[in-house]
């Protein structure tokens, strides 16, 4: 899997992801943090400490987690050491430059003993792969995946549906020509029926073409050519201040957060961890589940805003204005009708760092770039089902929604490697991750490397914090450099209770 280059931009980086690891560490995070075009000598700041019995599959899912968190980690160190070197030092030219390595795009060099040791605790990661699972709202367990969303037998396979969300419930049961009885033990047994006769393409396409969620199980792992991260840089003179010195990595970065459900809020939640201001962005017509929120929203912002409505797309405009991080998740072209396009982003502001984020991928995968997509559904449709299958047959799941995850903290890693970079040239980025590459990478670019190390007890990695509304218990953040905060600094506010403006 290589960097796939942007027909629009010349000096994309093309870094391969199957490079060892430097110095004899962690190959997995070596391999990610060469496709991000991470200098290798770094590497050498990355520590690791193993659990026993972490993250159980068949595939290397361990080794994902440990390498994307590592990732991000070493990236979040990076920049603090550059900031701390920048503006400010002495001779700031020495240590923040532009390297010019062939393949790695504008970066800027820092000596490596300045960079904070990282130290990858598998604990800490296995629990923060499931913080939806430990999350507890005044006592309350947040609801599983709800009753539509499962696999179904058909006449000739498996079906995997996703229909957590009301909406995405009623076009599945609209697609199957079915009435929502309101008795989900009943209706499970109707679908269950009707789909036992059905053609697997047939259902899947009915119900995609019906705006609902459904793909064919694969029977195996399907390979396709997909980068694990794409990184195109900008020109020089992009007219961005260089970050000023600070005690965290991404403090007074400024950053529009435009995803939903897992992948894209992880990355998010972790900016804001390093000290991002994050506001997220939703439609009011796109209500989000309350449990969801409260996972993903720790340390950031949530406000409402029609970009359809011209009052609240002036008010986005003056956000964007300002901003230095854009995190989209939504499907490919879905933004383009608002002129929100990753092009004509960068035209309007070449500081910059557009942050985008799919289910399928832009590139070889046909219409499926257009498709809505979940983790669960990717994992289904790429083979890691059929690899995870039970002895029966019946189709398997990963220990953790580590797709979404793992693209989560790569997506992060992959912004605060543009923050590097743009510290030198004043230019921004822009970088695509999808939870299909992150997939493939999965299941043809990772080989197993169990680190040993005492049982795994994840309630060291887990925090309850009162609040004067309710309490809530989560998942402490697993990055962790010389330094780092501990915990997010807040608890996330009501879902789109927030004003629409920078801190």
């Amino acid at each position: 899997m290589n960097v796939t280059p942007d027909p629009d931009r010349a000096n994309d980086s093309a870094a391969s992801v199957q490079r060892p690891a430097a110095g004899g560490g962690d190959a997995a995070t070596g391999a990610v943090w060469a496709a991000l075009g991470g200098p290798p000598a770094l590497l050498e700041r990355v520590s690791y400490e193993g659990a026993a019995d972490v993250l159980p599959s068949r595939l290397p899912v361990r080794e994902l987690a440990r390498a994307t968190v590592g990732a991000a980690s070493l990236a979040a160190a990076e920049l603090l050491a550059v900031r701390r070197r920048g503006e400010g030092a002495p001779d700031a030219d020495a240590h923040v430059r532009r390297a010019g390595a062939a393949g790695a795009g504008d970066t800027v060099a820092v000596p490596a003993d300045a960079v904070p040791a990282v130290a990858v605790k598998e604990g800490a990661v296995a629990t923060a792969f499931v913080s939806e699972r430990h999350l507890r709202i005044d006592g309350r367990r947040p609801a599983p995946f709800a009753p539509l969303s499962r696999f179904w037998p058909v006449a000739d396979g498996w079906i995997r549906t996703h229909a957590n969300y009301p909406h995405h419930r009623a076009r599945l049961l609209r697609a199957l020509g079915m009435e929502d009885i309101g008795d989900d033990a009943r209706l499970v047994a109707r679908v269950e029926t009707a789909l036992a006769t059905s053609r697997a393409a047939d259902v899947e396409e009915a119900v995609y073409a019906g705006g609902g969620l459904a793909v064919r199980v694969a029977a195996g792992p399907v390979e396709r050519t997909l980068p694990l991260v794409e990184t195109a840089r900008g020109g020089t003179g992009g007219g961005t201040r260089p970050l000023p010195p600070a005690a965290l990595p991404a403090q007074g970065v400024r950053v529009l957060d435009l995803t939903r459900v897992i992948a894209g809020p992880v990355a998010t939640r972790t900016l804001a961890l390093l000290g991002a201001d994050v506001l997220r962005v939703d439609s009011p017509r796109l209500p989000e589940m309350p449990e969801a929120h409260a996972d993903t929203g720790l340390g950031k912002r949530s406000t409402l805003l029609d970009l359809g409505a011209a009052a609240d797309r002036a008010t986005f405009d003056e956000l964007l204005a300002t901003a230095d991080v854009i995190v989209t998740g939504y499907r490919p072209g879905a933004l383009d009708r608002l002129g929100l396009s990753a092009g004509e982003l960068r035209e309007r502001h070449p500081g910059l760092v557009v942050a985008q984020l799919s289910a399928w991928g832009w590139s070889g995968v046909g219409p499926w770039a257009q498709r809505r997509g979940f983790d669960s559904l990717v994992q289904a449709a790429t083979g890691i089902a059929a690899v995870e299958a039970a002895e029966d047959g019946t189709p398997g799941v990963l220990p953790a929604q580590a797709l979404d995850h793992g693209t989560g903290y790569l997506l992060a890693a992959a912004v605060l490697r543009s923050l590097t970079a743009r510290q030198a040239t004043g230019a921004g980025s822009r970088v695509r991750l999808s939870l299909a590459g992150t997939a493939q990478w999965l299941l043809h670019g990772l080989a197993p490397h169990p680190l040993p190390g005492p049982p795994y007890a994840p309630d060291q990695y887990v925090t309850q914090e009162p609040s004067p509304e309710l309490g809530v218990r989560h998942a402490l953040p697993p990055l962790h450099y010389e330094g780092a905060p501990a915990d997010w600094n807040h608890l996330a506010t009501p879902w789109g209770s927030d004003t629409a403006n920078w801190l």
